[in-house]
């Protein structure tokens, strides 16, 4: 009988693609980690890896194995949400991860609702750049999620994870009070605030600018949509800013629908989508969605 824990190890080597990196994701030595794939092999009889020097790469049976994994992974998750179904309601951790603008305007009142209708679940955040969720979903370091993408830089599909909408935000052009324009061919000559090289924000701003014809001239680099929105208002740049972070904008600016908008969706792993928890996450989430002011709930497909 295979292991599960170690498939799970075995899954990640083809994701993460290297011993090390499964090692660190797992918090385990490399010569740990090597030392369960080859127990796992002697549970399956064959040879899994091919092993040239550092090099690892998967034999044929490693392969066919990696294309079950999948498929016995969800149907745990999927047996322990049946489970826990089963039990008088959702209780235990439910361990969220949010991001910060996520964080201070629809996350409180889904967990004002969780608490008053759950009291047995206890309830953990953490604030979470999007980009780090899937990986801390499949370390099992969160339940759920919240990730999103762009119109105009759709997300990746991931086999590990599942995920159902929550909102459709409008994406504004943050300008200083008094700047010329009404698009971003307008701001063509106007210095821009970006976030770090590497994130999503910063690839879709990118991505706007190239499609007016342009690539911006960076003044300023800042994650912060706060101190973003505090630098617009103080005339240091122009920059895009989703509707969750504009909700209280300083004096200073003015606000510019953007030819783009940013989709967010609760993330969780393949077959916990009717964890009693998860559910009453989502419909907490949900709920706190169509009362905040000036979003878009997502359709429920």
């Amino acid at each position: 009988m295979l292991d599960v824990r170690r498939l799970r190890l075995f899954r990640d080597l083809d994701r993460l693609g290297t011993i090390a990196a499964v090692a660190a994701a797992h918090t385990y030595s490399p010569s740990a980690v090597s030392q369960q794939l080859a127990v796992l092999e002697r549970e399956a009889g064959l040879a899994l890896l091919e092993r040239t020097g550092r090099r690892v790469t998967f034999t044929p049976a490693g392969r066919v194995l990696l294309r079950h994994a999948d498929t016995v992974l969800a149907a745990l998750e999927q047996a322990d949400a049946a489970l826990a179904a089963m039990r008088s309601g959702p209780a235990g951790p439910l361990r969220i991860g949010a991001f910060p603008s996520a964080v201070r305007t629809v996350l409180p009142a889904a967990l004002v609702t969780l608490g008053r209708e759950h009291p047995a679940l206890e309830l953990l955040v953490t604030e979470l750049d999007p980009a780090a969720v899937p990986a801390a979903l499949r370390e099992r370091r969160l339940d759920a999620g919240l990730v999103h993408d762009y119109d105009v830089a759709p997300a990746e599909a991931d086999t590990d994870l599942d995920s159902v909408p929550l909102l459709d935000e409008t994406v504004h052009l943050a300008v200083p009070a008094g700047t010329p324009g009404d698009s971003v061919a307008d701001l063509r000559e106007q210095p821009w605030i970006l976030a770090s090289p590497g994130t999503l924000c910063h690839e879709v701003t990118l991505r706007v600018c190239q499609a007016a014809g342009y690539t911006p001239r960076v003044r300023h680099h800042a994650d912060d949509f706060t101190a973003v929105l505090a630098l617009v208002a103080a005339g240091q740049g122009v920059s895009l800013v989703p509707q969750l972070a504009a909700d209280r904008p300083p004096a200073g600016l003015r606000l510019i629908t953007a030819p783009t908008r940013r989709r967010t969706r609760i993330a969780f792993r393949r077959g916990a989508a009717d964890h009693p928890a998860v559910t009453a996450l989502i419909t907490a989430l949900r709920t706190s969605a169509l009362i905040s002011d000036g979003l878009v709930p997502m359709s429920r497909t």
